[in-house]
């Protein structure tokens, strides 16, 4: 009786899991992992709707994180040193923002992408004085 049941509530997790798979989501999902991995080369730009200029643009390899309740956009970007800056940018009702990817990545559309790093678990450890 408990393999029955424990049977079955595999399958409605992973029939659960599967519906509304489409390519297009998975693809997306895809796309937006490789950009966190600073995979995605991108190009973004602030605009102020009220005086139609740019206030920033952004190029390279961009990983970006909304914080809705701070109303800013926090863009990490990595250099091609290697090294990471990162730029707080508020959003208000006439400043918005706009992303594109400028080159094209290949993704799978069938299977999502998992990434492991097993070395993000070990911490670095500083001592300050």
């Amino acid at each position: 009786m408990k393999k029955i049941v424990v049977t079955m509530i595999v399958i409605a997790v992973l029939f659960g899991a599967l519906v509304g798979c489409s390519d297009a989501a998975v693809a997306s999902q895809n796309l937006s992992r490789a950009a966190d991995q600073f995979e995605i080369f991108r190009r973004v730009v602030f605009y102020n709707g009220i005086t139609d200029q740019y206030m920033l643009l952004v190029e390279g390899y961009c990983s970006i994180t909304v914080d809705a309740a701070d109303g800013q956009l926090e863009l990490t970007v990595k250099t091609d040193r290697g090294q990471f800056l990162k730029h707080y940018l508020g959003l208000s009702d006439n400043v918005t923002y706009f992303v594109e990817q400028l080159e094209p990545a290949s993704v799978s559309d069938a299977r999502y992408r998992v990434v492991f790093k097993p070395i993000a678990i070990i911490p670095d450890i500083e001592i300050a004085d």
